[in-house]
């Protein structure tokens, strides 16, 4: 029996679609109602989570595999996984993004960030080696330069439309997005042949596609 974790929403449906390509039993995840665990007639369990909790669950053993997007990954503290396979849905990037001007402005004052993201925010600017205010706005990151609180932003851009409705522009690529198939170490161990399975089908049905 192998335990999975898949992110709830897009990746969900991702997922679906690339488990049913494989030739996997996806009606009783399709029709699961309000239930929690799902159980399919191919020796799979299925918990649908959000993706910080993805995460906790391979953190603390409660699942040998975890489908997750990048961003979660970047910006968690835990790192004790393998990761296993892209799954090649998803894809998006982390961009640094603001208005034009910003390319050319001097700044005699620390630069001021709005994120989401400020484990990625900070690794991107250290590696710039630019100290820099980092502030974290949970909502529509794009107000912090619209309403004069930060000079830039760093957030997940897809087509880069509400970037453009409100004037701003990407600066820099800071990193590609995608889901990725990550593992328990210790499943990995002792369930590798049943893990190693289920990743190979998914690679090959990626590989085709």
């Amino acid at each position: 029996m192998i335990r999975i974790a898949i992110t709830k929403g897009r990746i969900e449906k991702d997922m679906c679609k690339l488990m049913r390509a494989c030739g996997f039993d996806v009606e009783p995840i399709e029709n699961k109602g309000r239930e929690l665990l799902i159980k399919t007639k191919d020796d799979i369990e299925v918990i649908f989570a959000k993706a910080n909790d993805v995460v906790t669950f391979i953190e603390h053993g409660i699942v040998d595999i975890g489908i997750v997007g990048k961003d979660t990954l970047e910006e968690s503290d835990f790192t004790d996984y393998n990761e296993l396979l892209d799954l090649n849905v998803g894809k998006c990037y982390f961009a640094l993004a603001a208005y034009p001007e910003y390319r050319n402005k001097s700044f005699k004052r620390r630069k001021k960030i709005a994120t989401k993201y400020p484990t990625v925010a900070k690794k991107y600017f250290s590696k710039l080696q630019e100290n820099v205010e980092i502030i974290k706005i949970e909502g529509s990151v794009e107000l912090g330069p619209v309403i004069g609180l930060t000079d830039a932003i760093i957030d997940i851009v897809e087509t880069g439309s509400t970037l453009k409705a409100n004037g701003l522009e990407i600066i820099e690529k800071v990193s590609d997005i995608s889901t990725r198939l990550i593992a328990n170490k210790v499943s990995l161990k002792y369930k590798s042949e049943e893990i190693y399975n289920l990743v190979d089908k998914f690679y090959d049905k990626i590989k085709k596609e």
